[in-house]
């Protein structure tokens, strides 16, 4: 029989730096990620040669860069009542919503309410979830994130060639993201709105992260246009060359046209309205990628479509 609160180790994790975390010191990136250890702990661990970035030692100084690998050595907690093993479900559910697979990559189409990786209290993410269902790809890893309340396309890399390749796109020329969003409101005399506008992230006492719009902060570029008018909304097309972290819904809120559902920078108000036609989470979807194959270096397009929830408050609004 188990001995109840019996101490045991976690798995040691892989995660792969995007562009969200380049140039961020490895011990304020460790403090981040495991919340509720202690900060003297993580320290020791650095010291001791514990966590390890592309298998190498590091010093807590060191600053981060894409690509970077960065292994979470077992740590000790308390015996969690979930596996970290994905359920029965969730195994079908993302092997059902994989829309393009090659020797050199995976792009899902992640639901919304998954985290793309474990850490912050969730046992278990995207990425953790495809290397158990794929465990013959040792290398797989993440290519980018996206919130766990937004939908769409998510790119996983086979092995580190391919990562590479494609974070140099993700960082650069040569990868074009677009979404689909709600947002509040009508806009007057322009059907297409450029917002280029710095964005500084910081962490709250609690450990939840807020960006805002700073002059201190990292170069970010969005461009929304306008797909069609609805009730009191509009439904738009946004186009990004950055990565920053909530970027999109930073940039609406910034233009007052926040994200329909968003709950961190959203409007309570409007959240409250557009759950009265159906809205029952943030309506920001991943809907397409243009790459660069990193074999073959041709021109991929990739689309996702919106899941039916969505599809359903489009048409309650009067699409």
């Amino acid at each position: 029989m188990e001995e109840p609160n019996k101490i045991e180790r976690d798995p040691p994790r892989l995660i792969t730096i995007t562009q969200n975390n380049d140039g961020q010191r490895i011990d304020n990136f460790l403090l981040s990620e495991l919340k509720g250890v202690p900060k003297s702990h993580i320290y020791r661990l650095l010291r001791k040669g514990q966590f390890r970035v592309n298998k190498g030692r590091i010093k807590p100084v060191y600053r981060l860069k894409i690509g970077d690998i960065v292994r979470i050595p077992p740590m000790q907690t308390r015996q969690q009542q979930a596996s970290a093993a994905p359920s029965e479900s969730l195994r079908r559910l993302l092997e059902q919503r994989i829309i393009h697979e090659d020797d050199a990559m995976i792009i899902l189409n992640k639901p919304s309410g998954i985290a793309v990786h474990a850490g912050s209290g969730v046992d278990i993410g995207v990425i953790e979830a495809m290397r158990s269902i794929r465990p013959e790809l040792e290398d797989l890893s993440l290519v980018h994130r996206l919130d766990r309340a937004t939908s769409g396309c998510l790119l996983l890399a086979k092995n580190r060639k391919a990562l590479l390749s494609l974070q140099q796109q993700l960082g650069g020329e040569g990868m074009e993201k677009r979404y689909q969003t709600l947002l509040k409101g009508h806009w007057l005399n322009k059907d297409e709105w450029s917002v280029d506008e710095p964005l500084l992230r910081s962490q709250l006492q609690s450990g939840e992260r807020m960006v805002q719009v700073s002059p201190q902060g990292k170069a970010a570029y969005s461009c929304f246009r306008i797909i069609d008018y609805l009730r009191n909304s509009v439904l738009a097309e946004v186009l990004i060359t950055t990565g920053r972290t909530h970027q999109i819904r930073v940039h609406a809120a910034f233009i007052e046209h926040p994200v329909a559902g968003d709950e961190k920078y959203g409007c309570p108000e409007f959240n409250l309205e557009m759950r009265q036609y159906g809205l029952k989470r943030m309506f920001l979807h991943a809907s397409s990628l243009i790459i660069k194959h990193p074999v073959t270096g041709k021109t991929l397009p990739v689309s996702a479509d919106l899941d039916d929830d969505m599809k359903a408050v489009l048409n309650a609004l009067g699409r």
